[in-house]
């Protein structure tokens, strides 16, 4: 295997929607649905490996019952703006998870990360923490986001994707080898202003209506 630590989920649900979002024909307010659809099918699938501990509890007809918690707490942390789509379909499944919010930017001339805000829960450190981004495509705006939650302590770290380029793999797991990679799809490469191809457009644009 090329990477790793990438790990690309191929449910045939997710790959359906999938296929619905790179269409340019799907309108604004279905690829918002589906981006947060998505999302939430895939950390279903990414999660089923947490760490849990057991509890007892009582149930309405006076009998105990045993079942488990979660060991950590879980820290979503989206990447603005396209990260926010995510953000939906993933809180409503963990509803009491932790949101941080990191704002950064790719410089249109160099491709280079600009980072402009970052707000990350009080509790990272001890956390799982789920960082989410449509596009892996050139790497910079998830590895600086990752390594931000790091400066901050996070220790339990992954990264949550729609769509992965090679190229934005290689810049990925050469700041963070360690770090796993859950994506729908890894695509065929990168254009010249750093999109990926075939990929779906640009994610933030078609969320918020903003297409030139």
């Amino acid at each position: 295997m090329r990477f790793k630590q990438l790990h690309t989920i191929t449910h045939p649900l997710i790959r359906e929607k999938v296929t619905k979002l790179r269409d340019r024909a799907t309108p604004n307010r279905e690829f918002r649905q589906l981006i947060a659809e998505i999302s939430a099918l895939m950390v279903f699938e990414m999660t089923q490996n947490l760490l849990t501990r057991p509890v007892t509890v009582e149930t309405p007809l006076g009998k105990r019952a045993k079942g488990v918690k979660l060991a950590r707490r879980i820290a979503l942390v989206p990447i603005w703006r396209a990260g926010l789509g995510m953000l939906e379909g993933v809180h409503r499944l963990i509803p009491s998870a932790g949101v941080g919010h990191i704002g950064i930017y790719r410089d249109e001339v160099t491709l280079q990360p600009v980072e402009y805000f970052c707000k990350l829960p009080p509790n990272i450190a001890e956390a799982q923490t789920i960082v989410m981004d449509p596009m892996l495509a050139t790497g910079g705006s998830a590895a600086h986001a990752v390594s931000l939650c790091k400066r901050a302590g996070a220790k339990h770290i992954s990264f949550l994707c729609l769509l992965a380029a090679p190229d934005g793999c290689e810049r990925f797991f050469a700041a963070h080898p360690s770090t796993p990679v859950f994506t729908a799809a890894l695509d065929d490469g990168l254009n010249s202003r750093g999109y990926i191809l075939p990929g779906l457009g640009d994610a933030g644009d078609r969320l918020y209506g903003t297409e030139k």
